[in-house]
């Protein structure tokens, strides 16, 4: 079985007034990165790393909410308080 490289000589390269490092294809589907990376200073070098998506999905959310097992008794309670027919001036 051929053992995988884990190290790679690359070389920063010009963009614009910064430079920039390419990513091998490869990696790029290994990891699974986008177009938003992170990049992290650490005590041994930088590391680049996918920037994980923190925001759920719809399913997720509306998951998230029944499981919250809220009470909605006092709804109607609130929306028949009787505000919407006071004269107010916004």
């Amino acid at each position: 079985m051929e053992k995988q490289q884990r190290v790679k000589d690359i070389k920063l390269i010009p963009i614009g007034n910064s430079k920039g490092v390419r990513i091998p294809k490869a990696l790029i589907l290994k990891y699974g990165l986008n177009d938003s990376l992170v990049l992290e200073e650490t005590g041994r070098g930088l590391l680049i790393r996918r920037k994980e998506d923190s925001r759920l999905s719809w399913e997720e959310t509306y998951k998230a909410m029944s499981d919250e097992k809220e009470a909605w008794d006092d709804f109607d309670t609130t929306l028949l308080d009787g505000l919407d027919d006071e004269d107010c001036e916004y």
